[in-house]
């Protein structure tokens, strides 16, 4: 599709239309399975002033944290031992969890048996190879807006063009490379989530995360108003059609809002869901939005609640 196909299929075709199709593409490429990967949000200091994003470095309300090694390392061991493929690390660009240090990590996790997916922000060519050297097998990095003034206003630490940057080394180094966007940020519009969507395609991604902006109440956009979720599920499906092999979560901001979104994001082309497994004591405090927090669920209960729909959990990685 070319970006007027995709604005079309974005303003005109109906939403029941789009769902129908992209449903059908997930059946047929990857069945009624879904794939849960476990996260850990190990640290809520960030270097960065994002101006959507509660964990900014101006949230000084917020009280920090940094999980230790063993902390995370025996986090991801009871993961591994509750059923869980894959675990996720996630933080804020935090200085002190530094490439080497988190390599070290990695090389631990992988001793269990499981993938490794790494979400920690823009590093350098050779950081990011240190830490695929490691082990580590997939990289989350979402460049939010393809909208470069956008992206510049609300990121004032980088700029689109990094971003993008780091994304193509990620797939260079071999990387299963993610991203993805916020729908309805304060400033986009129906042609720049068109040129967002297109951006995804281009990029060929591995993995996508499609949000709705949720406005947290210490940043500077606390009055803005939600993001749409129909229209992220909207996004959501066109992006299963564009890209029918990768893989793409049910957002934990979706089930923020209702569980019943997340639910229905499995309907519209989800195939992937995402845990959260970080110890109790430091979970509220991971708050990028409000009720971020309370994502939760045990293995077991998420293997019960896809059956329960008619689906089963991967038992590949």
């Amino acid at each position: 599709m070319n970006k007027q196909e995709i604005l079309k299929l974005l303003t005109e075709t109906p939403f029941e239309e789009v769902a129908k199709i992209a449903d059908e593409v997930r059946k047929k490429f990857h069945g009624n399975t879904v794939h849960l990967r476990a996260i850990i949000e190990f640290s809520n200091y960030c270097k960065c002033n994002c101006l959507f994003c509660g964990i900014r470095r101006d949230n000084k309300k917020l009280p920090r944290y940094r999980m230790s090694s063993k902390e995370i390392i025996e986090t991801a061991h009871q993961a591994a031992n509750a059923g869980f493929k894959t675990v996720v690390l996630q933080s804020g660009e935090d200085p002190q969890w530094n490439a080497k240090k988190i390599s070290e990590v990695v090389k631990e996790i992988k001793k269990f048996d499981v993938a490794v997916t790494l979400s920690v922000g823009e590093l350098s060519y050779k950081d990011y190879a240190m830490l695929r050297e490691a082990g580590a097998d997939r990289y989350l990095l979402k460049f939010e807006t393809s909208d470069a003034k956008l992206f510049k206003a609300l990121k004032p630490d980088t700029n689109l063009q990094k971003r993008i940057q780091c994304i193509k080394w990620l797939k260079e180094l071999g990387y299963e490379t993610g991203s993805g966007v916020i729908v309805g940020l304060p400033g986009q519009t129906i042609q720049s989530l068109t040129d967002d969507i297109f951006l995804m395609k281009e990029l060929e991604l591995d993995m996508l995360g499609i949000g709705p902006f949720i406005p947290h109440p210490e940043t500077p956009l606390k009055n803005a108003p939600m993001g749409n979720p129909l229209i992220t599920l909207k996004v959501l499906a066109i992006m299963r059609i564009l890209l029918p092999l990768a893989n793409i979560p049910a957002t934990t901001a979706l089930r923020t809002i209702s569980f019943d979104l997340g639910e229905k994001a499995f309907q519209v082309g989800a195939n992937v869901v995402m845990p959260d497994i970080t110890p109790e004591k430091y979970r509220t405090f991971y708050e990028i939005y409000p009720g971020k927090g309370q994502s939760r669920g045990s293995y077991e209960f998420w293997k019960n609640f896809f059956k329960n729909i008619g689906m089963t959990v991967a038992t590949t990685y």
